[in-house]
């Protein structure tokens, strides 16, 4: 039988094979080198999936692989990265040459400062501390607490790998390197927003310990709002209260509220203060719409900077909301792409967002102040099930009679066979509820981010 290697595994094969032909052929001249000074004079970092397998560089992170260059290594008995003892097979060692992974147990943050970012060489005779950065694994973002804040208010950035953030830079190149508070762990900082960001929007870039990483290009992005009731968009309305449940012009308010993070010019109660509560078992309870047909224009709008062939997990709707009293056991807003749906529908281009419902389970949820939620268009029930690209959704839109976008505050029983589209029996029956909540600057975002790259020649 024939064995052939493909492209894929001939590639670090022969890298593995090279490096380990030449230490064999290094160690051949140094038989009696062993416990002489240790020198190094260059670490490289070996990636068989990068442009530049063999790379010089200063730092690495948890996992990856080094090359160390040098002398002294024959008769090699430790190596401590960070102070931490770290394996090494004497096999991928020469004289001259060496090769090390540095563990994913290797402490970072929590390392002795002493020495924190050193790699210590140890034989019988001598040693020999190299400084060298060591890394944790590659930052990531996963969410902001509000991605449309006003100027000089705090927001936080939450992720992994968020550690000692010295640097933040906000759309429009706006540039960030004092106030900036972080989180032990590395799992959020905050950061207060300056003046001048970009109303065009983008990504945020963070630089900590860790590097680089960017956020989605979502931050700011007030070209993506469809409706913030302050003149983007068209807030549409008909019939007359109490008749309807269809929130006017004159249940808009523009009180500033919030803590923190406060209110920007008018936004939407669901629960207008003429309504005392909403009753049990109600479908439609209060509903606010965009201007629709021949006003909205997706296409138009959003195409320019989400192409139509974009995956829908990366677009969402993005609105902000604030909840001052603990919200539970009750009611849920319903999102609607179109207008014709029916109260209690869990199908269609729909997505009923239940803040409280927290693993099956009624949690309080409530807000000190205005807080952005995101949800991807592949959450809402149409495309749930299969791939799509935002040009299904906007082919969806363009072919109904009805094309506002809308919210409506929807006071029926939940259950859970609804939720996970299962056959569980669990359910919550709806409640009597004097909920407060408030919903401003609705609009569809991207969820693509730039890829920060630690070399980027």
């Amino acid at each position: 039988m024939k064995y052939i290697l493909t492209k894929k595994y001939w590639a670090p094969i022969a890298l593995l094979s090279m490096m380990v032909f030449g230490m064999l052929f290094t160690s051949c001249d140094n038989n009696d080198s062993e416990g002489d000074a240790i020198t190094i004079t260059k670490v490289f970092l070996e990636d068989v999936n990068s442009s530049v397998p063999d790379r010089e560089v200063t730092f690495a992170r948890l996992g990856q692989l080094l090359r160390i260059e040098g002398s002294g290594f024959e008769g090699l008995k430790k190596v401590y990265i960070n102070g931490y003892s770290t394996y090494f097979n004497v096999v991928f060692v020469s004289n001259n040459s060496m090769l090390v992974s540095v563990s994913a147990d290797t402490p970072i943050l929590d390392a002795d400062p002493s020495v924190r970012n050193t790699i210590r060489f140890v034989n019988d005779n001598n040693e020999f501390t190299f400084p060298f950065e060591i890394r944790a694994g590659r930052p990531e973002i996963t969410r902001i607490s509000n991605t449309m804040p006003n100027a000089g208010e705090t927001i936080t950035v939450y992720g992994s790998g968020l550690t000692e953030v010295n640097k933040v830079v906000f759309p429009g190149n706006v540039e960030v390197t004092t106030g900036i508070v972080s989180d032990e762990d590395g799992e959020s900082f905050t950061v207060v927003v300056p003046n001048g960001v970009s109303d065009n929007g983008g990504s945020i870039f963070v630089q900590g310990s860790n590097g680089g990483v960017y956020s989605p290009a979502y931050f700011n992005c007030k070209r993506a709002i469809i409706l913030d009731f302050d003149g983007r968009g068209q807030h549409s309305f008909w019939g007359t209260p109490p008749a309807t449940g269809m929130i006017l012009g004159t249940d808009l308010e523009s009180a500033s509220i919030g803590v923190g993070n406060l209110s920007q010019g008018k936004y939407v109660p669901h629960r207008p203060s003429r309504l005392t509560s909403i009753a049990a078992a109600t479908g439609r309870a209060t509903e606010v719409w965009t201007g629709g047909t021949g006003v909205d224009n997706w296409r138009a709008q959003f195409t320019p900077f989400i192409p139509a062939t974009t995956p829908l997990d990366k677009v969402a709707f993005q609105f902000d909301i604030y909840v001052p009293d603990a919200w539970k056991d009750s009611g849920y807003l319903k999102i609607c792409t179109i207008n014709n749906f029916n109260a209690g529908a869990w199908s269609g281009g729909v997505y009923n967002y239940i803040p409280w419902l927290v693993d099956g389970k009624s949690v309080a949820f409530q807000t000190t102040g205005w807080v952005t939620v995101t949800i991807p268009l592949n959450k809402f029930y149409q495309w749930s099930k299969e791939a799509a690209t935002f040009e299904t959704v906007l082919a969806y839109r363009e072919a109904a009679t009805y094309q506002n976008f809308g919210i409506w505050f929807e006071n029926l029983d939940v259950k859970m066979k609804d939720v996970l589209g299962n056959t569980s029996e669990e359910e919550f029956p709806s409640k009597a509820t004097s909920v407060k909540v408030y919903t401003d600057n609705w609009r569809i975002v991207p969820l693509d981010a730039p890829v920060y790259n630690d070399f980027p020649n």
